[in-house]
Order: C-alpha cells, then sequence, then structure tokens
C-alpha cells in the first residue's frame, strides 16, 4: 500500500524544466567532475572491438572474453582486454507508473527520478555520447530515440516529468515487458539504467537477467523510508496508488508497525537478491539522499570492483 496523492502531477512548463537542467548542472554535475576527476568510465563501461591486452581470467569476468587458443597453449584460462568504446549509447528504462508519485517529505520518487536521469544524462553527453530512454507506464511504452546535447537532455527531462497517460483500468506496474522491449529493441551492446521503484508485478527478473548478459546494466531503486517503516501517527487511511485500492490502517497498533517493518525488510532481502542473481549492480536512492554523495558512492563501490577483476582504468578527456 502507499498513500499517494489523489491527483497527477501537471506536466511541468519548460521554463521550470530548464530552470531544473541550470540547477543540476551548476550543483551536482559541477561536484560530481570534481569528486569523480574526469573519470566515467564506473557509470558507463564499455566494450569496443579493438583488442587491448590478454590477461588470466579472474572470478566475475565475462567467460565470453575467453581466448580459447591463448588458454590452450597456456593451460591458463586468459580473457581478451578491449579498448573501451566511448561511443555507445546509454538508455534509462524510466518506471512511469503512479507509485512513482509517492514522496513522504518534500521530494517525491518521480523527483529524485528525474533528477538522477538528469544529471547522468548531461554528464555523459558533455563527453559527445548519446543517451536515449524507454519510458513505462500504465499506457503504452514511449520511446526517445538516443541523441547527444543539451537540447536532447531537456527533452528527456520534460518527458520524465510528466505522468504517462493512462490507458484503460488501473493495473499494477509490469517491469518485464519493458525490459523485453528494450532487449529486442537495442542491436549494440550500452549501458542501461533501470530507473524504478521495483513495485511491479512477479516476472522481470529472467528479462533483466537476460538485458545484462549483453549489456553493461544498472538498477537504480527508487524509494521512501515510509515504505520501510511506519511512524506511531494513529489512524491512515492508505491509497494504492496503482489499483486504487485504500485501506485504513491503525500505526499506533505496535504489533502491525513490527509485522510491516518485518514484510519491508523481507522485501528488501527479496529483490536485492534477485537484483544479484540478474548480474547488475544496484544504486539505491532515497527521496532523502543526496543525489551527488550517492552517486559518488556507488561510482567508488564500481571501481572498487573494476581493480579486482584488473580491468583498466580509462579517463575521460
Amino acid at each position: 500500500m502507499k498513500n499517494a496523492p489523489p491527483d497527477a502531477p501537471a506536466a511541468p512548463h519548460p521554463r521550470d524544466v530548464e530552470a531544473l537542467l541550470r540547477r543540476l548542472e551548476w550543483t551536482a554535475l559541477r561536484r560530481l567532475d570534481g569528486l569523480l576527476q574526469g573519470n566515467y568510465r564506473t557509470l558507463k563501461r564499455g566494450a569496443g572491438l579493438d583488442l587491448a591486452d590478454l590477461r588470466e581470467y579472474q572470478p566475475q569476468d565475462d567467460v565470453r572474453h575467453i581466448d580459447w587458443n591463448v588458454t590452450a597453449r597456456t593451460q591458463v584460462p586468459h580473457v581478451r582486454v578491449f579498448t573501451e568504446d566511448r561511443e555507445m549509447a546509454t538508455w534509462f528504462v524510466v518506471d512511469q507508473s503512479a507509485s512513482v508519485d509517492f514522496g513522504s517529505g518534500t521530494r517525491r520518487k518521480r523527483t529524485v527520478q528525474a533528477e538522477f536521469v538528469g544529471t547522468i544524462a548531461r554528464l555523459l553527453t558533455r563527453h559527445g555520447n548519446r543517451v536515449g530512454a524507454l519510458l513505462g507506464g500504465s499506457g503504452p511504452e514511449r520511446w526517445i530515440p538516443a541523441r547527444g546535447g543539451r537540447a536532447h537532455v531537456l527533452h528527456l527531462l520534460q518527458q520524465c516529468l510528466e505522468a504517462a497517460p493512462a490507458s484503460g483500468p488501473a493495473a499494477p506496474t509490469s517491469l518485464g515487458p519493458w525490459l523485453e522491449t528494450l532487449g529486442r529493441a537495442l542491436r549494440q551492446r550500452g549501458t542501461v539504467f533501470v530507473v524504478s521503484d521495483f513495485i511491479s508485478a512477479p516476472g522481470w527478473e529472467k528479462p533483466l537477467g537476460r538485458l545484462a548478459e549483453r549489456h553493461d546494466v544498472v538498477a537504480v531503486r527508487l524509494f521512501d523510508p515510509l515504505e520501510r517503516a511506519l511512524p506511531d501517527i494513529g489512524l491512515v487511511a492508505m491509497r494504492d496508488a496503482e489499483t486504487g485500492e485504500q485501506l485504513l490502517v491503525d500505526t499506533h497498533d505496535r504489533v502491525f508497525r513490527q509485522r510491516f517493518a518485518r514484510l519491508a525488510a523481507a522485501r528488501e532481502d527479496s529483490l536485492r537478491q534477485s537484483l544479484a542473481k540478474a548480474g547488475v549492480d544496484a544504486l539505491e536512492l532515497s527521496t532523502e539522499d543526496d543525489l551527488v554523495e550517492a552517486v559518488v558512492r556507488f561510482s567508488e563501490l564500481r571501481r572498487r570492483r573494476s581493480r579486482q577483476r584488473g580491468a583498466p582504468s580509462i579517463r575521460a578527456a
């Protein structure tokens, strides 16, 4: 259950979108440029076609990169290391379902989502990369072709902030078909950010795993602290943002709050296990998080994993 606002957000005015991007450029981007020191490989990993080196196989290396001739000759597994292709497109899968409109404080999950997409898209396009998006909600998916430039990022932000048009009766989110659609459409290897709260019907795990077999996939999980623990505020009317189902709950009941916390913790564990099984890195973003600090923590984690695998570090120009 999610205590959602009764009305969908109005379409943002272009001036508001421009102001948001300008704010991100002056705050988040300036801080990230300094903290990441120009190294964006940990946010966007590539696999070009130019062979750069050979090295011994290490755990968690991609078995598709094993050089079988060298392995047979040396009797030690070796993998090919390729020159990174920085021309690959980056794609965002943007969950526009009604549940992302929830926020217990001053920020909604949709706001955090748009700030993340805008920041990363602008960070990448400033280095000459192209970004595109697949936006899914209660209606048919919407595509934003992969392009570069600031004007394209503005268009992407505008679409992210708009509520997805509804079609038919309300139904729970189904993330799986969006991932399958993207997997069929992408012909070349790229980077994919799945930006969602992962409040979805079951069945998205396998499509996500198949997508991660060919692309570098990052799950950006949006959440609000109230989704993990309920405060003692008495009787509260809650409405499921996606189905419209309503329920009156007594948060003064300590046993109820404890049961809610246990179920939320179990869901957290299950979600993390599913993401790990699919072979994707996960970045968790709370409505109370500082976006830059969260991205830097995630970048450092990927950098450490990259060093453990023995992959070379590539700096942006």
